[in-house]
C-alpha cells in the first residue's frame, strides 16, 4: 500500500491519554532506538573545554534547540508531519534531512536512529510504515508515526525535543561536566523553551530551516578524528 493511499487515525479520534503513552512510550530513555550511544558532539565539545559545568551545558543545549540542528529537527519533523500523505513531498523531505546531516557521523546518528525508531514502532501497526525506506532521519520518522497516529503536532514536537534535551544532559552525566542534580535543573530549567520552540515550529516551513550554532558543527566533525570516545557522535 502506497503511503499517499494509507489510511490515517484522524487528529483527535485517539484520547487524549493514549496518545500521551504513546509519545512518552516512543521517546522515552527505553525506547529501543540506542540514543544513549549518540551525543551529537557533546563529547567532543566537553573534551575541548566548551562545555564544562551545568552553566555552559544548558546554554548549549538551550542554543541547540533554539538556532542549531535542534531547530532544524523540529523543522523537519513538522513537515514529514504534514507530509505523511504525500508520497512525494514525503521523499523530498527525506532526502532534504539526511542532506543537511553536517558529519559523517551526525548522517549516521540521525539515519540510524530513524531507522531503529521505525522497526521499534511496527509495534502500533501503520500501513505508513512500509513506505519508510531505510535510512530515513530520525525526526522525519517521529514525525510520520505521530502524524499517522493522530498525536498533535505541538505535542509531539515538544516531547522530540524534550527527548533530544534529556539525552544531552544524560550525556552531560557520564561524561562528567555535571552531576544529576543538575541534569534535573537544567530540563527545568529548557521546560519554557521547550515549549516555546514548539509551538514556534508548528507553524514553520521548511523556509524556516537554519542553524547559527558553528561550534556545534566543529565539535561533531573534530569527533571523528577523536580517538578514546565513550559514544559514536
Amino acid at each position: 500500500m502506497g503511503i499517499a493511499t494509507i489510511t490515517m487515525i484522524e487528529a483527535g479520534s485517539v484520547p487524549e491519554t493514549q496518545s500521551l503513552l504513546r509519545l512518552m512510550t516512543w521517546l522515552s530513555p527505553a525506547f529501543p532506538v540506542g540514543a544513549f550511544a549518540y551525543s551529537g558532539g557533546l563529547e567532543r565539545a566537553v573534551g575541548d573545554g566548551l562545555v564544562g559545568d551545568a552553566e555552559t551545558l544548558r546554554s548549549w543545549i538551550a542554543l541547540l534547540l533554539e538556532r542549531g540542528s535542534g531547530w532544524n529537527d523540529a523543522v523537519l519533523l513538522a513537515e514529514a508531519f504534514h507530509a505523511v500523505a504525500d508520497a512525494e513531498r514525503l521523499a523530498a523531505v527525506r532526502e532534504l534531512a539526511a542532506a543537511l546531516a553536517g558529519s559523517r557521523e551526525r548522517h549516521a546518528e540521525t539515519t540510524l536512529l530513524g531507522d531503529a525508531f521505525v522497526t521499534a514502532a511496527r509495534a502500533w501497526p501503520q500501513a505508513v510504515l512500509d513506505g519508510l525506506a531505510s535510512g530515513t532521519a530520525y525526526p522525519v520518522a517521529v514525525g510520520v508515526v505521530a502524524a499517522a497516529h493522530g498525536v498533535a503536532l505541538r505535542q509531539a514536537l515538544a516531547a522530540f525535543l524534550h527527548s533530544l534535551a534529556s539525552q544531552l544532559v544524560s550525556a552531560g552525566i557520564r561524561l562528567g561536566a555535571i552531576g544529576q542534580r543538575d541534569g534535573v535543573a537544567i530540563l527545568a530549567g529548557l521546560e519554557e523553551g521547550i515549549g516555546a520552540i514548539a509551538t514556534r515550529a508548528a507553524a514553520s516551513t521548511l523556509d524556516d530551516l537554519g542553524s547559527a550554532m558553528i561550534h556545534a558543527e566543529i565539535v561533531s566533525l573534530r569527533h571523528e578524528m577523536q580517538g578514546t570516545r565513550l559514544f559514536r557522535s
